[in-house]
């Protein structure tokens, strides 16, 4: 393990010297609504006959999502690209932008929820990651594992991120590691995104915001205050609060 660690280093540090640190990272994300059924624990009887009946022989949903990068800012959005095998539901894609200054620390997030756009205008605080000692490759990269848990949506959440990119952005809204996060794993494979393909290339307007942002600008605070209340009440339904939040 010693030997293989020695090598991996060399070879980030081979990689680091020979790409620019910009560019584009395509995941896919795969959401398998059979193992989040069987660890909601408040479902009702009807709602996990419900997901059973809807995902009947197609457990695993996929999206495909992109990660826009450089030094100072990164853009998360989900792509118009759809899987050829998808052959599901498809309904209106909802408002869904993760940008992150890390120059200024700040975050402009814009979502959607029960029907209503919503815009986070607030400071980066710096998650508290814990990083492990394991190693494996990820799009090419040798990555280290990290952990972080989230306790609104009660997730234990594992990172793989790339120390040869070393840029402190990522999918989803995490951030805060020493390399770019490659693939995250949400409880227990419940949901994964993995990289398919990294561009190192010269970006042009990928990072640019629209000059006007249409929607309710609330706090980092005020969004988890909403994302409580709102699990409380379908707990106390019985219903999946992930049909309408973002898992």
């Amino acid at each position: 393990m010693k030997k293989l660690l020695i090598i991996a280093l060399i070879l980030s540090s081979v990689q680091l010297f020979a790409q620019t640190n910009e560019g584009i990272v395509h995941y896919t994300r795969t959401t398998y609504w059979t193992k989040m059924n069987n660890q909601l624990s408040y479902l009702s009887k009807q709602e996990k006959e419900r997901m059973t009946y809807m995902f009947a022989g197609k457990d695993d949903w996929k999206v495909y999502t992109t990660l826009y990068f450089n030094e100072n800012e990164s853009r998360y959005i989900d792509s118009d690209e759809k899987p050829e095998e998808d052959e599901g539901y498809a309904g209106r894609k909802e408002e869904f932008s993760v940008n992150r200054n890390f120059a200024k620390n700040t975050m402009t997030d814009v979502f959607e929820m029960l029907g209503k756009t919503y815009i986070i205008e607030d400071s980066l605080q710096m998650p508290n990651w814990k990083i492990l000692n394991d190693i494996k490759e990820v799009a090419g990269h040798i990555c280290m594992k990290a952990m972080i848990e989230d306790p609104i949506k009660n997730q234990k959440i594992i990172a793989w991120f790339a120390q040869d990119i070393p840029i402190n952005a990522g999918p989803e809204r995490l951030w805060g590691l020493p390399g770019l996060i490659l693939e995250l794993d949400i409880n227990d494979g419940t949901v994964t995104i993995i990289a398919s393909k990294i561009e190192f290339k010269k970006l042009n307007q990928e990072l640019a915001l629209p000059k006007k942002l249409k929607g309710k600008k609330i706090t980092e605070a005020e969004y988890k205050d909403m994302q409580i209340k709102f699990i409380k009440e379908k707990i106390k339904e019985e219903r999946n609060p992930f049909w309408f939040l973002r898992y």
